[in-house]
């Protein structure tokens, strides 16, 4: 047998190195990920769905540039859920979290995810991508197995805990595994004004300010943070507080839109903290988020970075009942004239605006009506990163990067959701068949209550849900019911009563 020589065996390695090298491109070619999720702003409440009282340019801009979704779904209709879905690629009926719940053995944060299982950022990281997440968690206290900094990412600043996040001026943010105090009064998120105080005086409100305001704070961290990582791929997961509640922003924002309104001050008594000036402090959040945005869009800009940064903008669920906060939904028509918000699976609960821009790779003014959701975002970045290989089995997201790019794909054969919250609820949307199910996970004063019928629409001529088909359309409900069957597995932690008796 003939041996291989030394200078043969160095051309074997060089060979092999040469290969692999063209297989992985270089670092520079991979572009940037800016992910920006808002927290429960509904789909009327940005100017490129419809919105007539609330400015939001920047916003706009990604819509005038990129690509606008109609049809695009959050992960669940609450917060920690939506965002489990968003991170493993999997549907609320395969995924670990479905619904909102506090840590045990933490002082806070929520119920962690198991370990390496937020599959989003543990490859985009295997990739060579740089991570930070700046804003709310929500997916396991720091020290458990679903802090952020075991999940992949380098860096994080912001809260932890959603419960901590319903405060705009906390005491504390996290920087990386680290508290940092805030120069902030203790004060509760959740109070009413006190009896004796005059709800028409500014002066009654002061108690429930502080001098650092968390959004400026977060976005500030956004900003170097990409500085510091411009010469290398980097993902930002931005997933803001911004708007949900309570009603607090500085003065400098909440002049442009005082006594722009008819106003009746909110003294606190449906939750979460009073303002005098509701409408007016709701418009302002929203307009000073866009305003973080338009920052990060400028620097971007001048960093030279336009063409090697997707940018995406959605949101994690609909926005609030009016029964909770002072906010006021109805007025701004912040759903769209969709039914249901926050914790429904109505259409004004979960779907969501969704904005996508790569300047260079798609063409601006878009707009698809493809049914998308959160679990479609991990086949779909690795696909737009070029490791669509790097996909891995035993999801339920389907890439849409060929709708981005402006080419024809299949419709989406199903989409699928499930809560045991708010009393329990599923819902499929197929095509444009629409069939949700309620009541499936009745308190314990309610053991009897049998579970809600099936009701069916055609979201292609009732987006409002308003005729329910289901006694006209047999065959239909048949089937959709099935898949709901087959879509739900089993989960000991968040239980769905009237669903695992059966299993």
């Amino acid at each position: 047998m003939r041996r291989p020589t030394i200078v043969s065996m160095i051309g074997v390695c060089l060979l092999a190195a040469t290969s692999a090298f063209a297989q992985a491109p270089p670092e520079r070619t991979r572009p940037n990920i800016v992910f920006i999720i808002a927290d429960g702003l509904g789909y009327g409440d940005l100017g490129c769905y419809g919105q007539k009282k609330i400015r939001t340019p920047n916003i706009d801009r990604i819509s005038a540039d990129g690509m606008r979704f109609t049809a695009h779904y959050a992960g669940s209709n609450v917060c920690a859920p939506s965002r489990c879905v968003l991170m493993t690629g999997k549907h609320p009926g395969h995924g670990y979290i479905r619904e909102n719940r506090q840590a045990k053995g933490f002082t806070e944060g929520q119920e962690p995810v198991p370990a390496d299982s937020l599959k989003l950022p543990l490859l985009l990281k295997k990739q060579g991508y740089t991570l930070g997440g700046f804003g709310k968690w929500g997916l396991g206290p720091f020290g458990s197995t679903g802090d952020p900094l075991k999940q992949g990412f380098d860096r994080w600043y912001g809260y932890n805990c959603q419960a901590v996040a319903h405060n705009y001026y906390p005491t504390h943010l996290w920087d990386d595994d680290k508290q940092v105090k805030l120069d902030n009064p203790k004060f509760a998120a959740h109070q009413k004004l006190p009896a004796e105080a005059d709800p028409n005086d500014p002066k009654s409100y002061a108690a429930y300010k502080g001098n650092d305001y968390a959004p400026d704070l977060i976005g500030a961290k956004a900003l170097d943070f990409v500085r510091a990582n411009k010469d290398r791929p980097f993902f930002l997961f931005y997933p803001t507080t911004v708007p949900h509640l309570s009603l607090q922003v500085p003065e400098d924002s909440l002049k442009e839109y005082a006594g722009k309104f008819p106003e009746t001050p909110y003294t606190g008594d449906r939750s979460y903290l009073p303002h005098r000036q509701p409408r007016a402090a709701y418009a302002a959040m929203v307009t000073r988020m866009d305003r973080d945005v338009g920052n990060l869009l400028t620097l971007v800009k001048d960093l030279g970075l336009d063409e090697r940064t997707i940018v995406v903008f959605t949101s994690d669920n609909g926005p609030l009942y009016d029964l909770l906060g002072g906010t006021d939904s109805d007025f701004f028509n912040s759903n769209a004239g969709l039914s249901g918000r926050k914790g429904s699976f109505g259409e004004g609960g979960f779907r969501e605006p969704c904005l996508v821009r790569w300047k260079g790779h798609i063409t601006p003014g878009g707009a698809s009506d493809r049914v998308t959701g959160f679990e479609d975002w991990l086949p779909t970045l690795l696909e737009l990163i070029g490791s669509g290989d790097q996909t891995p089995g035993g999801i339920d997201g389907i890439s849409f990067a060929p709708t981005l790019f402006g080419k024809k794909q299949e419709p989406r054969p199903f989409l699928y959701r499930e809560s045991p919250g708010y009393g329990g609820q599923q819902c499929v949307r197929e095509v444009d068949w629409k069939a949700i199910r309620r009541n499936l996970n009745p308190g314990p004063k309610a053991k009897d209550q049998k579970p809600g019928e099936i009701e069916l629409y055609d979201l292609a001529t009732d987006p409002g849900e308003k005729a329910n088909l289901a006694d006209k359309k047999p065959e239909v409900v048949a089937r959709l019911l099935a898949l709901m069957e087959k879509q739900h597995v089993k989960s000991d932690l968040f239980p769905m009563r009237a669903l695992d008796g059966k299993k």
